[in-house]
């Protein structure tokens, strides 16, 4: 019997160790070196061909600076087939959506906490801001604090744009704050296929869903919908 219990717990040991190892080697096989070979930007983003080894792939992350030879590292993201840019009046085969990448390998730490919860993962800054409310309108704090009274309703609510993601998943993606806020939330998300710019103050009527699960990663507990601007 003494036997039998020591043969179980050597093979618990050694099966343990196993997925410890395979934990540790998906992490490390996730973390890409790629060199930038061309460079393409857009409203919100930037698209960047990228080879590894003989293998090219489109990125696409925030707008920034990026020159062509140069080596980055990243990890994780958001892959989408036959992605269409509107902006590019182009269509990817395949574009991977990043939230960022470096130029230095991602520490351990990172290579086990990235991911593409665009809910939650970009911390959103309160802007010291005051917006006079919409007529007919209410505040985003309104929204928030009684969301279940509003649920499949049109609401209309005026604020200033503090960031603006276009053609993602044929959505253009917007943030809005009027400076009110309900148990720490202050910032609305919204989806439509209005063109807007950061800084805008603007009125924004549309539908307001709950839970709303996009997959991927996109989950909200509060979104306006098919939002449309107010003159």
């Amino acid at each position: 019997m003494n036997k039998i219990l020591i043969l179980i717990t050597f093979i618990v040991l050694i099966s343990a160790c196993k997925n410890s190892n395979s934990r540790k080697s998906e992490n490390e096989a996730d973390i890409h070196k790629v060199t930038v070979e061309e460079v393409l930007h857009a409203a919100g983003y930037t698209y960047l061909l990228v080879s590894e080894g003989r293998k090219e792939q489109w990125l696409a992350i925030p707008q920034m600076d990026v020159d062509p030879g140069t080596t980055y590292y990243y990890q994780g993201g958001l892959k989408m087939t036959e992605f269409k840019s509107r902006e590019l009046d182009r269509v990817f085969e395949s574009v991977i959506f990043l939230e960022q990448i470096s130029l230095e390998p991602p520490s351990p730490l990172e290579s086990g906490s990235v991911s593409m919860d665009h809910s939650s993962t970009i911390p959103v800054e309160k802007l010291d801001i005051s917006v006079e409310v919409a007529n007919d309108g209410i505040t985003i704090a309104e929204l928030i604090s009684g969301k279940k009274s509003y649920k499949g309703k049109i609401v209309r609510i005026r604020g200033q744009v503090t960031k603006y993601n276009a053609d993602i998943m044929d959505k253009n993606w917007i943030h809005l704050q009027d400076g009110t806020e309900h148990d720490g939330q202050f910032d609305l998300t919204i989806t439509s296929d209005i063109t807007v710019k950061t800084g805008e103050v603007l009125t924004f009527e549309g539908k307001i869903a709950l839970d709303k699960d996009f997959g991927f990663g996109y989950f909200y507990e509060i979104i306006m919908e098919e939002a449309k601007i107010i003159d």
